[in-house]
């Protein structure tokens, strides 16, 4: 405990769990009084040449006095963190808040000094750069604004921690010592390297449990069946090529194996190194089974036990716990109450799962969070007949259960660079971290595609097990900020599916225009309809008659794909008479044959009860479409990534080879000579196009992703960022959240360019005549009562009062409707120009993030939900797509006749209230309403704004596990 000299309590929220470099896990949190023994423990395993580094001199051993030094602070001026495992220090960090002259000091000066100790055993693994991260996040909230180290010339890797850190510093050398003094304030650069350091992280602590070298299975029944019995089955029919245990304390003494693997009554009797621990045993007995897999040094645990939060309060704490528990040793958890993990790769082959079955091996990277999801779509993607059909393969699986500590964004972490998995598909029933999610899905929809479907949309609440932020926003507001970044969202597992066949087999498509050929008039009519219907640009189609052959299919398909036309065809097909199965084979090679003369263009065929052909379009070993080559590089219309991210490197190059034997229902399938890139087959029409739009749609993001966007300077001009602050720093000191009034909202929204304008309370006609006086006439009457605020349809509002007259009748009309004054609070405003009545609002939601939203005024928009949405901050780019992303915005651009309004001056006035609030996140709410858009510039007529203390930390702070 601290002592009453200690000026704060212990500050609980500095604590966090952390993936180190190796993907090993770590805890960072405050050194206490309670700490001596420990960093005394600690002191003793540093080499001397490390102790010398921190003391710049021989220092064997740490004083008493050292030690009370280091172990009591205020946490204000004297703050020290530590890394621990195991409970034990792995190494430490504290800064000292120095004065100008290098002196102890308190604020308001805002330098320390900071130094660092990290045992020799754990150099090299990334720990003192998370320390750092950490320790600069404490130090910015107690107001340090510069961090100043001494460093020995030969202390390289310290010297490395700081300069590659990205903040701005100084170095300079003296007196036989290197002294940096860098500031803490985020910068791009910073931002970047600590982002890149969590990827390759989090991806390695995935890497470790999808790719271990040695597997035990704790649990397995002695006879046949049971949960742990049958993963140790499905983990040896996969030919897993890494070493295999099972693990059941009931095991005789005397036996040594079971089914032909080694057998153990504990973790701790498996001889060498164990990376994988699959855990199958009651609730009860888990935490054994984890301190048992901790000591040993397992690096990761897939915990397919149940009994967890999906069980009630009880369960959810037991889930807590066991996180605490295995993040102790440093191990990461798949699960509790998982489906398992898959592996295909040929060097790898795990199905640690409750798949009977190990899939095909292909190009598709699927994580679930339901395990009984993750089965239908393994299913689904395994078949050939029924549903959407042929031979697809996975790269790997991952059911997460009650995704306790790996979740989608730690998977997608991994798929982003991973040369095996081309397209990615998830199936979420909740997202942890949406922010996270936002930002990962962006960078990897940059790469290759992200396909998502959302379970338990509209039942209000997450699953039990799932604890996640509670959000305020929509599920269609949801929607749309993840297609924002990317993500190519569907309703169904179906659309799930089907978009993940196009776009793993085919290029994606330049542009909206869709060819459509076929044997069959009306199924080619119907393919045009669905393409209009998915907002697609489709050609009359191309009827080649019930009598077509396989040569004229090749001839139309290789016309239309050889035009500038259309940029994807789509061809209908219907069953022939006669030998079927050799017409069939014919047509698929046909259209096989004519999509590889021209490869630049997607393909997709609608089928019906033609089995046969999906079959024959499908016959190749891999899923991956192949990168076209000219001289000049990639056809267009391929996915770059494949040529651009995967031919620099034998290892991204090298081909797939054929799985071999392994279940009955799994047989291999042979790879042609010539590798013939897969044409998706579809039952139905509309499913074709509307996978076909979604690849549009995400071609188009790409297009767009690949010149973002930015902020025009000339807004900066007249904000001043400074003002602000000190306006919200003075009126928080009032309280800890609040609704600014009238004037305060003026004036903070005026030191940002966004004048408002003043309306003036007319609590009685005197009153009222007295405020168009002071404005001049022509004037507005307006109720501001809260039901009557905004709703012109009521007629609280009364327009182009010219003089006093008919001020004085408004009034006396306004109070007779609806009640004495008191009750409508009736305001005078001067009149704007005429023009269209929007509204601008943003929110910090509390899972989303910061978002900026756009409609126009008036109930019509409200109730069709006609509003559009943006991730704060925005760009010129999103500004002048929210606007013309609702489905009322042709009323923007002059329709039926109407004069266009000034969509340059609301575009301007969007990336002025996103600068807002990106820049003081103590702004938790701005609303415009209403905002008259006129032919020449805009007004807006009411404004409302609500402040809070800013959050401690947020996605900009050091890196850090959830804890949920």
């Amino acid at each position: 405990m601290q002592n009453s000299a200690d000026r704060h309590e212990y500050p609980a929220h500095w604590e966090a769990d952390v993936v180190l470099r190796d993907g090993g896990t770590a805890r960072i949190r405050p050194i206490t009084a309670d700490d001596a023994d420990r960093l005394v423990s600690f002191y003793e395993q540093v080499s001397d040449e490390s102790k010398y580094y921190r003391f710049f001199a021989p220092y064997p051993r740490l004083s008493a006095k050292d030690v009370h030094r280091f172990t009591h602070h205020d946490f204000v001026d004297r703050v020290g963190l530590a890394a621990t495992v195991g409970g034990e220090f792995i190494a430490t960090v504290r800064y000292d808040r120095i004065d100008a002259d290098g002196l102890p000091a308190s604020g308001p000066a805002n330098e320390a000094e900071v130094a660092f100790l990290v045992q020799d055993a754990h150099q090299g693994r990334g720990v003192a750069s998370a320390l750092l991260e950490h320790i600069a996040a404490v130090a910015r909230e107690r107001g340090i604004r510069r961090f100043a180290a001494e460093v020995l010339p030969a202390n390289s890797k310290m010297i490395k921690v700081f300069t590659d850190a990205g903040y701005t510093q100084k170095r300079s050398f003296e007196d036989g010592v290197v002294r940096l003094e860098f500031d803490l304030e985020p910068t791009d650069r910073s931002l970047a390297v600590q982002r890149a350091r969590e990827q390759r992280a989090e991806a390695r602590s995935v890497r470790r449990l999808l790719a271990p070298g040695a597997v035990v299975v704790v649990g397995v029944g002695r006879a046949p069946g049971g949960v742990g019995r049958s993963v140790l089955d499905h983990i040896r029919a996969a030919g897993f090529t890494g070493e295999l245990h099972a693990v059941n304390n009931a095991f005789p003494k005397e036996q040594q194996a079971i089914d032909g693997v080694p057998a153990h009554r504990s973790v701790r009797d498996i001889e060498g190194p164990v990376d994988l621990a699959v855990v199958a045993v009651p609730a009860a007995y888990v935490p054994a089974v984890v301190a048992e897999c901790g000591e040993h040094g397992v690096q990761g645990l897939v915990v397919v036990s149940a009994g967890y939060a999906e069980s009630g309060p009880e369960g959810r704490e037991r889930q807590r716990e066991l996180v605490r528990h295995a993040r102790t040793y440093g191990m990461r958890i798949i699960g509790p109450n998982a489906f398992g993990v898959i592996n295909t790769a040929e060097d790898v082959r795990l199905n640690a799962s409750l798949a009977p079955q190990m899939p095909r091996p292909g190009r598709i990277g699927l994580f679930a969070q339901s395990g009984a999801i993750g089965i239908a779509l393994l299913s689904r993607l395994h078949r050939r007949g029924g549903g959407v059909t042929g031979v697809t393969g996975v790269s790997t699986f991952v059911s997460s259960g009650n995704r306790a500590d790996v979740s989608g964004n730690d998977v997608l972490q991994y798929w982003y660079d991973d040369p095996d998995t081309d397209v990615v598909l998830m199936y979420l029933e909740s997202i942890g971290n949406p922010r996270k999610f936002t930002r990962l899905a962006r960078r990897t929809a940059a790469a290759k595609p992200l396909v998502v479907v959302q379970g338990a949309r509209h039942g209000g609440a997450a699953p039990q097990g799932h604890a996640v932020r509670a959000t305020r926003l929509p599920h269609a507001t949801v929607s749309a900020l993840l297609r924002q970044a990317g993500v190519i969202r569907v309703d169904t597992i179906t659309e799930l599916v089907d978009a993940g066949l196009l776009l793993a087999r085919q290029p994606l498509p330049t542009g909206p225009r869709v060819a459509i050929l076929g044997n069959s008039e009306s199924l080619g009519l119907l393919t045009y309809d669905a393409c209009l219907s998915e907002g697609l640009r489709p050609l009359a189609p191309l009827d080649l008659t019930t009598g077509a052959s396989p040569e004229d299919f090749h001839r139309a398909l290789s016309e239309a794909l050889a035009g500038d036309t259309c940029d994807a065809v789509v061809v209908t097909a219907i069953p022939t008479v006669g030998e079927a199965s050799t017409r069939d084979a014919a047509l698929a090679e046909a259209l096989r044959s004519a999509s590889a003369e021209v490869p630049g263009k997607p393909v997709l065929v609608v089928h019906v009860e033609l089995g046969g052909l999906a079959e024959a379009l499908s016959a190749a070993a891999s899923t991956a479409p192949q990168a076209v080559s000219t001289a000049s590089g990639v056809v267009d219309g391929a996915h770059p990534f494949r040529a651009a991210e995967r031919l620099p490197t034998a290892e991204a190059e090298r081909p797939r080879p054929a799985p071999a034997p392994r279940a009955p229902a799994s047989p291999p399938v042979p790879a042609p000579e010539s590798c013939s890139r897969l044409i998706p087959a579809y039952p139905a029409a509309e499913r074709a196009v509307r996978a076909l739009a979604e690849a549009v749609k995400y071609a188009q993001w790409r297009r767009e992703a690949a010149e973002p966007g930015k902020v025009p300077e000339s807004i900066d001009a007249d904000i001043d960022e400074k003002r602000a602050a000190e306006l919200i720093g003075g009126l928080l000191a009032r309280g800890q959240g609040l609704t600014l009034g009238t004037d305060e909202t003026y004036e903070l929204l005026g030191t940002y360019g966004i004048p408002v304008r003043r309306a003036l309370p007319a609590p009685s006609p005197d009153a009222a005549a007295a405020a168009a006086r002071t404005i001049g006439y022509p004037v507005a009457l307006k109720a501001t009562a809260p039901h009557l605020r905004h709703r012109a349809d009521l007629g609280g509002v009364r327009l182009d009062l010219a003089d006093e007259e008919q001020l004085r009748r408004a009034y006396a009309e306004l109070t007779a409707l609806f009640g004495d004054p008191d009750e409508v609070r009736p305001v005078v405003q001067g009149m704007a120009s005429r023009g269209v009545d929007t509204v601008v609002r943003a929110v910090i939601d509390p899972a989303a993030g910061a978002v900026l939203s756009f409609g126009l005024a008036g109930p019509a928009s409200q109730l069709l939900g006609d509003i559009a949405h943006r991730l704060i901050p925005v760009t010129d780019r999103d500004a002048a797509s929210l606007i013309r992303s609702i489905r009322t915005a042709p009323l923007l651009f002059g329709w039926r006749g109407s004069a266009p309004v000034d969509t340059g001056a609301l575009e301007e006035l969007l990336l002025r209230v996103s600068r807002l609030v990106d820049d003081h996140p103590e702004v938790i709410a701005v609303s415009l309403e209403p905002v008259v858009v006129a032919q020449q510039g805009l007004s807006v007529l009411g404004a409302s704004v609500r402040l809070a203390p800013p959050p401690v930390r947020d996605d900009l702070g050091p890196r850090t596990l959830p804890v949920y």
